[in-house]
């Protein structure tokens, strides 16, 4: 079997990341990046390499707030398919988070199932802070969405099953603009018949409430 390697990212992996999400990316899976967007968050990456200098696999960290973060691009070409790859990102990624002192992490996925085994729980997307969508809504996919959002809790307190609370707001995104799109895209998966985003549990995140001054 060949020997995967999961390592930091290198300035050198970064067109080839960049091919590898981007060829994605065309297929609608993710969302595309750029070569510069990767150079400018170089250090929330890591690869996995195959035999020699083969890049087959990747994976990057976004900070949503300071306690969450997301788990986003991560990809595994062919070649490193079938051997755990995707599964050693993630769980390489988690201990990043954990060592960076975040309490939780989240994904959108097309693939709960996958995230299930490895701890995370399927939790409501829009409990989720809306820096996790400042992409999305660009993505043409957005009022069709069917990815998941899911959860793992990085510290010995659990997702909490409570009523979903109101992340600290983007400041791209205010929270009194957040709502009217919150409720548009799901009037919108109403209209499609879309069920598959409508998740189970919503996600409790300690101390994230918005300010006065983010609400208005």
């Amino acid at each position: 079997m060949d020997e995967i390697r999961i390592q930091p990212a290198a300035e050198e992996d970064i067109v080839d990341i960049a091919a590898l999400v981007n060829g994605f990316a065309a297929e609608n899976v993710m969302l595309p990046r750029t070569e510069e967007s990767i150079l400018q968050s170089l250090p929330d990456w890591l690869v996995a390499m195959g035999d020699g200098t083969q890049l087959v696999g990747c994976g990057s960290l976004v900070a949503l707030t300071e306690q969450l973060v997301e788990i986003r691009s991560l990809a595994v070409a062919q070649a490193g398919q079938g051997k755990g790859t995707g599964r050693r990102i993630v769980e390489e990624l988690v201990q990043m988070a954990t060592a960076r002192g975040y309490a939780q992490i989240c994904a959108l996925t097309l693939e709960e199932g996958f995230f299930e085994k490895l701890g995370f729980e399927v939790v409501d997307r829009w409990s989720i802070s809306p820096k996790l969508w400042q992409d999305c809504i660009y993505c043409p996919k957005f009022h069709h969405c069917d990815e998941v959002a899911v959860a793992r809790s990085l510290t010995d307190s659990p997702i909490s099953q409570a009523q979903p609370a109101q992340t600290a707001a983007s400041p791209l995104l205010k929270w009194q603009a957040w709502q009217p799109l919150k409720l548009a895209y799901r009037h919108s998966n109403m209209e499609a018949g879309t069920q598959r985003t409508m998740n189970r549990r919503p996600i409790q995140l300690q101390g994230n409430t918005p300010s006065e001054e983010e609400a208005q």
